[in-house]
């Protein structure tokens, strides 16, 4: 029973184990763990290589044994030369056959050092090429000679100045600039915006600004057309209310007062004030106009230097900051910009998207004939594609690396030679013609030599 027992915890032990491992194991690429048709046509064709090589091996082989038996049966001198160049063959096919097999395995299933050199040494030759790659590649100096061989800037300009194109940037335009606002949420886009006016503003005097404005203002007599529109509002009111005038005189009289009195005084209350609106609206120099002007200049004044003054407008600006009521119009102003902005962007005739492709047919013209302007559009693309490169080349290599390290050892090994074996044959093929003529030059000198 205690055995049993142990049995089973040993086997649980070996099944959490071989999770553990399946969870750590890194996940391979489909890509080189998977054989397209076009790479079982491209073994296949290895294949026919691979026979077509070792056929011609043999083919020396027997070349070699003939020879020397006729050799042997005194055929001739013949025999000695065709016996060196078919051994010489010989040894040229075993030797290639031997460097090439050594690429992807053991030749002959024997752990030779330096030996199935792809599958073992997968992640050493991942890590060496990413490294070429970034500094071959992703360095500063072939990125700018690159860029400025193309000369970005024309190309693009003469491509921006075609209107079909125009209007396919313009339209792209829109809708990543429809997405991205549909994307955002209204809640988040106000919060930010409410919450950066009012970082700014609290962050920032603003009397002395008013102040300055205001100077300017009264300075340039622009607030007198303000007292004009003031002054006349005035005068049609109380020409309309006398009525709600003289019965404000009569509410603030004492008890005790006649009433007729009270009426009197009302009416001569309403005609002075009646009087004094009037004279206001129809002479300009009139006094109470210039002591309007002396107390806007003076409030200026202190609006720029009086202490108390400025610490007032501060605070009625954060009491006014602070309302529902504003946070509300920054809301509103933004759901309104939102809508303008999608509308006009999805309107092929709105005068946004109008704008937009006739800035970027002018700026393609300028462009494609600017030679200045082509070289600060090409600097700013070369020091773009230069800063990423240089802040981001680890990443990039790797990713080179860390994929390469991701392939299955073996399945990358048949699938690189899959696409390159076929090539590789070639050498055996190779190996075995040049060894044949360098055997039969050997041979031919050595004779010539006597030796």
């Amino acid at each position: 029973m205690e055995r049993m027992e142990r049995t089973e915890t040993a086997d649980t032990e070996d099944r959490d184990a071989a999770e553990q491992h399946a969870r750590a194991a890194p996940v391979t690429n489909r890509a080189m763990t998977t054989f397209s048709p076009a790479d079982e046509e491209k073994q296949r064709g290895v294949r026919r290589m691979k026979l077509t090589a070792t056929a011609l091996l043999l083919f020396v082989a027997l070349v070699y044994v003939l020879a020397k038996w006729a050799s042997h049966q005194g055929a001739g001198a013949w025999a000695g030369y065709v016996a060196a160049a078919a051994e010489a063959g010989m040894v040229g096919a075993l030797a290639d056959w031997f460097a090439v097999t050594a690429l992807f395995r053991h030749p002959l299933g024997l752990p030779i050092p330096h030996t199935a050199i792809i599958p073992t040494k997968k992640d050493q030759l991942g890590t060496a090429l990413g490294d070429f790659v970034g500094e071959n590649f992703l360095s500063e100096d072939v990125v700018r000679r690159r860029l400025r061989a193309v000369g970005i800037g024309s190309r693009l300009g003469a491509w921006l100045a075609v209107p079909e194109h125009a209007d396919r940037v313009t339209a792209e335009v829109s809708a990543a600039l429809r997405g991205a606002l549909t994307v955002l949420r209204d809640s988040d886009v106000q919060a930010v915006v409410g919450e950066a006016i009012t970082r700014r503003a609290n962050t920032q005097e603003i009397a002395p600004g008013m102040g300055k404005m205001l100077e300017r203002i009264v300075a340039d007599g622009g607030h007198k057309r303000a007292v004009d529109v003031v002054v006349a509002r005035a005068h049609d009111w109380l020409v309309l209310h006398s009525d709600t005038v003289m019965d404000a005189v009569h509410g603030g009289a004492p008890g005790w007062t006649p009433k007729f009195v009270d009426r009197k005084v009302g009416e001569r209350v309403y005609k002075e004030l009646l009087r004094f609106v009037t004279e206001m609206r129809d002479m300009p120099g009139h006094p109470a106009r210039g002591a309007l002007d002396r107390f806007l200049t003076d409030f200026a004044t202190d609006l720029q230097s009086d202490t108390d003054t400025r610490a007032r407008v501060e605070r009625l600006k954060g009491d006014i900051l602070a309302r529902s009521e504003v946070q509300d119009l920054i809301a509103s102003a933004w759901t309104a910009v939102r809508g303008m902005i999608v509308s006009a962007a999805e309107d092929e005739r709105s005068e946004l998207r109008l704008r937009l492709r006739a800035s970027l047919l002018s700026l393609g013209a300028r462009m494609s004939l600017d030679p200045k302007l082509q070289g600060k559009v090409d600097g700013w693309l070369e020091s773009a594609a230069v800063y990423v490169v240089t802040t981001y080349r680890k990443e990039i290599t790797s990713l080179i690396t860390d994929t390469v390290a991701s392939w299955d050892a073996e399945h990358t090994t048949k699938k690189i030679e899959a696409n390159i074996g076929r090539d590789l044959q070639f050498i055996r093929i190779n190996g075995t013609v040049v060894g044949s003529l360098a055997g039969l030059l050997i041979y031919t000198i050595s004779r010539a030599l006597g030796a």
